[in-house]
């Protein structure tokens, strides 16, 4: 029996190399490398300004790389003197406004990049207005529709010229809450059923969590973590990249005997030469909450490490769990753990808190 060639002996659907772009002098992309292959998303997730949006511009071919390269099915499509005008990249684009044509009606909005006889326009409209439930409004103008049905006809007609990559920047944020997540998933499965290579632009970490097959976590216009959604989430390169994702504690310390002293008991910091000062970090979720038994706490684990003495400064409940602010009586410090549901001890309560070793990261300062 003969096996098939592996999926990834082909070249990815997009690949960027290298590309750098400068304004004033300053890299506002710097060195960015990503592979996607069809049927794949990635995120690249960061901050407002990192260079997200000038990377997909760059892609797009609305905007020239100064440094760095392009392909799409291992062909070159743009470098520092090559070009391929952006209409002839196959490349479909999706903003946060949908820059639907208000005096157009729906279909004739989808079918504005298609080529080909009328009939054949007309079906892939009815096909894709059916995939998005949209097609009863197919002659409909965009101010006949809500916010949510304009994203799905933006979705379709970037859909209907069948293109190889899409890119998308912040195309959820002009949508409320309720109707986000629906409109999310309905989009990434219509992605994933046309085997588009996608590349979304986001700021928010739930989004990238929810949509991507990889993340890419840009800042400062460069990539800093690429990796699945899950390893980047339990494998941050830095206290920065934990942050991203969550609220933090944070404790500081200094290395002895590649050992660090914490309220929590020692800590191993292989790798950090002594005298070095790091920061012991890890999220609200991960702190474990025991009862005062008579001026003691749970007994030391391996796994938890020693128990440390807090009081409750405040405890809020904020839907679908409780976050507790507790005073450490090793130093003072205000140390937040989040509970699901609802957990809400009064104000001056004595308990005891632990932390798995295993959820915690030690970085140098």
């Amino acid at each position: 029996m003969t096996s098939s060639p592996a999926l990834n002996s082909e070249p990815p659907r997009l690949e960027i190399r290298n590309i750098r772009r400068f304004f004033d002098g300053r890299a506002v992309v710097d060195d960015v490398s990503l592979q996607i292959r069809a049927g794949q998303v990635t995120c690249l997730l960061g901050p407002s300004g990192c260079g997200k949006s000038t990377t997909l511009r760059m892609i797009a071919g609305v905007e020239m790389q100064d440094e760095g390269e392009i392909y799409v099915d291992g062909k070159l499509i743009c470098d520092t003197v090559y070009r391929v005008p952006p209409e002839r990249r196959e490349i479909g684009l999706m903003f946060q406004d949908f820059a639907l044509f208000p005096h157009l009606s729906v279909a004739d909005n989808v079918a504005f990049g298609l080529k080909g006889p009328r009939e054949e326009k007309r079906a892939r409209v009815e096909e894709l207005l059916r995939k998005v439930s949209l097609d009863r409004y197919i002659d409909e103008y965009p101010h006949q529709l809500s916010g949510g049905e304009q994203q799905r006809v933006a979705l379709a007609r970037a859909l209907a010229p069948r293109p190889r990559i899409m890119l998308m920047d912040e195309p959820f944020s002009g949508l409320d809450n309720r109707l986000r997540d629906g409109i999310r998933d309905e989009t990434l499965s219509l992605l994933k059923e046309e085997d588009t290579a996608v590349l979304l632009v986001t700021h928010e970490p739930e989004e990238a969590m929810r949509m991507a097959d990889e993340v890419a976590l840009m800042r400062g216009g460069k990539i800093v973590q690429q990796g699945a959604p899950y390893n980047v989430y339990t494998r941050p390169v830095d206290k920065a990249a934990v942050a991203f994702f969550s609220d933090v504690n944070v404790i500081q310390a200094r290395v002895d005997g590649a050992l660090v002293q914490t309220p929590f008991g020692e800590f191993l910091a292989p790798g950090h030469a002594d005298g070095t000062d790091v920061e012991i970090v890890f999220r609200p979720q991960h702190v474990r909450i025991d009862f005062d038994r008579n001026g003691s706490g749970p007994l030391p684990t391996a796994t938890d490490g020693v128990p440390a003495r807090a009081t409750v400064v405040r405890a809020r409940f904020l839907g679908n769990e409780s976050l507790v602010e507790f005073r450490m009586d090793f130093d003072g410090a205000v140390l937040k753990a989040t509970v699901p549901n609802v957990f809400l001890p009064e104000a001056g309560r004595v308990m005891w808190l632990t932390v798995p070793r295993n959820r915690c990261f030690v970085f140098p300062v």
